[in-house]
């Protein structure tokens, strides 16, 4: 009997750049190009320092680029290592139609194994469109979402990124499917990394799943085995987190239309369900020039997960840019207080910052059970501040800055890299790293990316 794992690897194993339309070209470009800016600034992050630091001391051949240092490193530790240093600021991609996932996160599967077997640049598209492709799948094929049933989505990136790596190296449907089978078999991710109090693991969890998915694909390409009936068997994710799951959102449609295409960016560097109040929230601040000290009350009508995830106890006091990116009160303060929120709103001593706390104390999130009918066509979100005056202003955003049908423009996407990139990268070195990548169809060897993703100047490296 055909398993799904085995229909999802004899497509995924003939996809060629030449099955892509110019659109979805264009698309995985931006994606890539939105990435690495991400990684620019991640790498300097405290987490993504101290993987290095681990990694250099556990040692490893010299196969691949670690983004922003002059060390290499094992091509399954690289994938770890730059996966990581594409989410420690909570900044990349985002798809919305389910529980958010981040299909970046699988991205390094790609370019681990482009650069290390010298591929081109059409075999990268391929492996990026990919794993954004059945990443996405996953997440619609859970109804409920996967969060709703206590597992985090790195859960399904052990499913994607083996398959992502297994076309790299041009594996077989029979050997792909094993590499499914070994990473997806040992790597569900308890929803406990986003709950509460978050650590480092927030951040990680995800890049483990695409390590994982490396080393399961290089372990298959050696003929180890894994079980084919991972999906839709005994014992296996519909049956263990089951029982509502539609596999034909796996299957239906491959290659019709690029599911890339419908996946969004992040104008923000915070968790995904904060954007929509966040931004109603600088509406009404710009707006009405209101003023931190005239604040009352924030109150904020959003869909229940969000008012639950995001403004638990924990969240009203973070400590760590760990949980402040993931704190609705933080967010919102900050927002009021400052009046924008970028990477230098998550600085510890901003984090940490005292005169925040009433602002903070000032949000009361609610869940909205017309939004609640909404979600996850749309992300809608109520914000209303009410001032010392008496004076309330409200304002309601369905659809965040970003998202797909309201699309961040080139030139934003590139100010965000390059804001991301100061302080290690040039102008020059940014506008080269630009440069290879809008021509990325015609690259001959990855690996002349990557080797422009560490700074020339070694004091900026790690």
């Amino acid at each position: 009997m055909s398993t799904i794992t085995l229909q999802l690897s004899e497509w995924a194993s003939r996809l060629e750049f030449g099955d892509l339309d110019a659109q979805t070209v264009e698309a995985a470009k931006r994606f890539l190009y939105d990435s690495i800016g991400c990684a620019l600034g991640g790498y300097r992050q405290e987490d993504t320092r101290m993987l290095l630091a681990h990694l250099r001391e556990m040692g490893g051949e010299p196969q691949c680029t670690l983004i922003g240092s002059p060390t290499k490193s094992s091509v399954v530790s690289a994938a770890l290592y730059n996966a990581l240093a594409i989410r420690a600021m909570d900044y990349n991609d985002i798809y919305w139609k389910a529980d958010p996932c981040h299909p970046s996160d699988i991205i390094p599967a790609a370019t681990s194994i482009a650069e290390w077997k010298r591929l081109s640049g059409r075999e990268l598209i391929v492996g990026i469109v990919l794993g954004h492709e059945m990443e996405m799948r996953y997440c619609e094929a859970a109804e409920p979402g996967i969060r709703e049933r206590g597992w985090h989505h790195a859960t399904l990136t052990a499913f994607v990124s083996p398959m992502v790596a297994a076309r790299m190296l041009r594996l077989d449907p029979e050997q792909m499917q094993h590499a499914i089978g070994i990473s997806a078999s040992h790597s569900c991710t308890l929803g406990a990394v986003t709950a509460g109090k978050l650590t480092k693991m927030k951040n990680t969890v995800d890049p483990m799943a695409t390590q994982a998915g490396v080393q399961a694909a290089l372990l298959a390409k050696e003929g180890f085995s894994g079980p084919e009936h991972v999906v839709d068997g005994k014992e296996g994710l519909v049956h263990c987190f089951g029982p509502e799951w539609n596999l034909g959102k796996l299957t239906d449609g491959l290659g019709e239309r690029f599911k890339i295409n419908e996946c969004g960016m992040k104008a923000f560097p915070i968790e995904a369900l904060s954007h929509s109040p966040l931004t109603a929230t600088l509406q009404i601040v710009h707006q009405h020039d209101i003023q931190p000290d005239d604040v009352v009350e924030i109150k904020v009508e959003t869909i229940a997960r969000a008012a639950d995830i995001l403004s638990d106890p924990a969240k009203y006091r973070p400590t760590s840019k760990e949980t402040a990116d993931h704190s609705l009160p933080y967010c919102l303060a900050v927002a009021v207080a400052d009046r924008q929120v970028t990477p230098q709103q998550f600085l510890q001593e901003r984090i940490t910052d005292p005169k925040l706390f009433p602002l903070m104390d000032a949000v009361k999130a609610v869940g909205n059970d017309d939004f609640e009918a909404l979600f996850p066509e749309f992300q809608p979100s109520r914000v209303t501040i009410t001032t010392k005056s008496g004076e309330s202003h409200s304002a309601r955003v369905d659809v965040p800055k970003g998202d797909y049908r309201d699309p961040m423009s080139m030139e934003e996407i590139r100010v965000k890299f390059e804001a991301l990139a100061e302080g290690a990268f040039t102008q020059s070195e940014c506008d080269r790293i630009g440069e290879t990548i809008d021509r990325l169809d015609d690259l001959a060897d990855v690996g002349e990316l990557m080797s422009l993703l560490v700074p020339a100047v070694c004091g900026t490296g790690l």
